[in-house]
């Protein structure tokens, strides 16, 4: 599926709806169901100085993530897309799901400050391209008009 569709997709599902947890809920659904070769696809939203566990689809998760730890800890520390080709090769990954090997983690973005961040997670080296950092760059940033 295109990112082209799948943003327009998402706009459908969230344009009138301005809780972020039926936002999110749906576009993990979305992220899900639509890329191919996922294990994760979810948030993790800020929550007293780390990030917790928000609506997300797939294998069970770590609950809470300390700022600067992991893939995602990362991300949100440095606010910046994180795409790892072999998370078993990223210094400090936390292997919440052991059958995970790569992953794409965006910061995701309220009154200009990190909310949260988009993890995803997939079984295969590699999986993640730039196409999908700018198309999901894209879907975050349509995200963020509805939370």
């Amino acid at each position: 599926m295109s990112y082209g569709i799948l943003n327009k997709q998402l706009q459908s599902l969230i344009e009138d709806e301005h809780h972020f947890i039926p936002n999110m809920a749906n576009a993990s659904a979305l992220l899900y169901g639509s890329l191919k070769d996922l294990n994760w696809a979810g948030f993790y939203l800020m929550d007293q100085g780390e990030l917790m566990l928000g609506p997300f689809q797939g294998n069970t998760a770590c609950i809470r993530i300390k700022l600067g730890k992991g893939v995602c800890g990362t991300a949100a520390k440095e606010d910046k897309v994180m795409r790892v080709e072999d998370v078993h090769q990223f210094e400090g990954h936390i292997a919440c799901d052991c059958a995970s090997n790569s992953e794409i983690v965006v910061p995701i973005h309220k009154n200009g400050e990190i909310f949260g961040v988009l993890d995803i997670d997939s079984p295969l080296v590699g999986r993640f391209t730039e196409e999908d950092e700018k198309g999901l760059v894209e879907f975050v940033s349509i995200l963020e008009k509805y939370i």
